[in-house]
């Protein structure tokens, strides 16, 4: 069911979550490019340092701590009341953001790279609980929903945390403002959290284990025994990895492919969050509430093509050489705005294509494991971005342009884009014929819940007045179906087609014995079975003839 996803955010069970975690994204990229614009200008210098060694060590200083605590951060989550964790790490990041004001105001760059490091391991144990506490206050038809506003709210909240913190660091009073922006974000992110709705713990038993090493190789493991939700974690990673690659390189392309100021880079980032924020609503739309994987492929193939077109028009709208350009004169050509509609194409993209992921792992966990299958999911996420930024510093040492890295990833993208629609291969078809079926016949579906409710073992009885039916029960129902045919209507052209698209089983309705393979299959591998127990298409409209075999 379609829900107004906007209508979550004036519930209480909704919309403090919403708040909070909105304002940790921000705190965080405040306080991470205050500290980076602060080490490039002053505190390389002052210690002496490289300022590009100490900028990738402070990348790195921040994504450590997901190695090392995801484990115990999802162990944690499972086991206590998630809403009282929640403010229990705000409160810490109050006391952190606190201690980084002294370190902004000593100029020490020792202290706040320790600052960043305790910033990413709050981070760390927040990660699991803004996602696996989500289904414990929504309802299923929702996630995408609450997903996509979690989504659009981050990379929203990352740009602005991002243009604050680096634009205002190095201002007369620079220090002082960030501080207490800093602080003040804190303070407010633990007040709002407390109006968090309590959730009760998911697996009280559980003992925690606080060897990271051991517990970290079992919880991917474990999640790697749900091949649905480890899929989803795999697809995540791959996301972050082309999304770390892209706002990585932007102030790069910007300013010297682009020949931009930075005016021209901060509009980059604006256009691509935007995209992100865009594609993730609009994700929510299109699937109608229902939580499947078909747009995926979709979300997959749009980065590489608009990637693709991005390598061509950056050719284009190269730098010149002289005076550095601003958005105005950018955007005055043709190329200008090209380049800009395919950044903001591959956000949307990006967007269609995160949403469905997280609400699939957080939807198919097992309500005990669900916030350590999250973890898993951080664990992940941060190394497919070390070989991010390992890959791409590779390539630009061999000679590679920025726009050469991105025509990489593309194609690289592309090849997973291929093996997503392989593992989905009915999908995009499914959606195409449903979309085409409420075109010609304004087709509305209801009672679906009762699907869901089913179970596992399903099998489905349906009247039959028309050979539309198996094209309409496929086009609408959520999972994979299998078909019990006719063996007779089966050799029909138009069936044959339908047949080339779903899993069908050969019926022969007249013969009571040929049942026993579709019983099997229902019992034994959980199959969803679609049954027209008739044999034949109605001829009153009304149920006919049930054959003794279907039966």
């Amino acid at each position: 069911m379609l829900h107004s996803q906007f209508s979550l955010l004036g519930t209480r069970r909704f919309l403090p979550l919403f708040i909070t975690q909105a304002l940790g994204a921000f705190n965080d990229n405040v306080f991470k490019n205050a500290l980076v614009i602060l080490i490039t200008y002053t505190l390389a210098a002052q210690a002496g340092l490289n300022a590009q060694l100490m900028v990738t060590a402070a990348a790195g200083i921040f994504i450590l701590p997901f190695f090392l605590f995801s484990a115990t951060a999802g162990q944690l989550a499972d086991k206590h009341d998630k809403a009282f964790l929640i403010r229990i790490f705000k409160l810490t990041e109050l006391v952190l953001m606190l201690l980084a004001a002294i370190g902004f105001y000593i100029q020490s760059a020792g202290f706040l790279m320790l600052m960043l490091f305790l910033m990413g391991t709050q981070s760390t144990f927040f990660g699991p609980l803004k996602y696996s506490i989500l289904p414990d206050h929504l309802e299923d038809d929702e996630l995408i929903s609450g997903n996509a506003l979690i989504e659009a709210a981050t990379f929203l909240a990352i740009l602005l945390g991002t243009v604050v913190g680096g634009i205002l660091i190095l201002t007369s009073y620079g220090v002082h403002v960030i501080s207490v922006v800093i602080i003040v974000a804190a303070l407010a992110g633990w007040y709002v959290s407390r109006y968090i709705p309590a959730t009760a713990p998911a697996d009280p038993d559980l003992t925690v284990n606080l060897n990271f090493v051991t517990e970290t190789w079992k919880i991917v493991k474990a999640s790697a025994d749900h091949r649905d939700v480890f899929l989803s974690i795999l697809a995540i990673s791959w996301f972050w990895l082309v999304g770390a690659t892209f706002l990585a390189q932007f102030p790069t392309f910007g300013k010297d492919v682009l020949g931009g100021s930075e005016d021209l880079v901060t509009f980059l980032l604006i256009v691509f969050s935007l995209g992100i924020g865009l594609g993730s609503l609009f994700c929510n739309r299109m699937l109608k509430g229902e939580i499947h994987a078909t747009y995926v492929p979709l979300g997959a193939l749009g980065i590489t093509l608009f990637s693709v077109d991005l390598f061509f028009a950056s050719q284009q709208g190269g730098a010149s050489g002289g005076e550095l350009i601003g958005v105005g004169q950018f955007l005055s050509g043709f190329a200008g705005w090209r380049i800009a509609v395919d950044i903001l194409l591959i956000a949307i993209s990006g967007g269609l294509y995160i949403v469905p992921l997280y609400a699939i792992v957080q939807e198919r966990s097992e309500d005990a494991r669900r916030s350590r299958n999250i973890a898993a999911n951080n664990i992940l996420n941060a190394l497919f971005m070390v070989v991010s930024a390992l890959g791409t510093a590779a390539m630009l040492e061999l000679g590679f342009t920025i726009p050469e890295v991105f025509l990489t990833i593309a194609l690289l993208n592309g090849g997973v884009a291929i093996y997503i629609t392989r593992l989905l291969p009915g999908a995009l078809v499914k959606a195409f014929v449903a979309w085409l079926l409420e075109i010609l016949y304004g087709v509305q579906v209801e009672g679906l819940k009762h699907f869901h409710q089913a179970g596992d073992k399903v099998l489905v009885v349906a009247n039959h007045q028309s050979y539309l039916d198996p094209l309409l029960v496929a086009a609408y129902v959520p999972d994979d179906l299998t078909f019990a045919i006719n063996t007779y209507v089966a050799r029909t052209k138009l069936i044959k087609f339908f047949l080339s698209l779903t899993k069908t089983f050969p019926l022969d309705p007249a013969n009571p014995l040929s049942t026993r393979g579709l019983i099997k299959s229902i019992k034994n591998n959980n199959d969803k079975v679609v049954l027209f127990p008739e044999g034949r298409i109605t001829v009153t409209g009304a149920l006919m003839k049930i054959y003794e075999g279907a039966g």
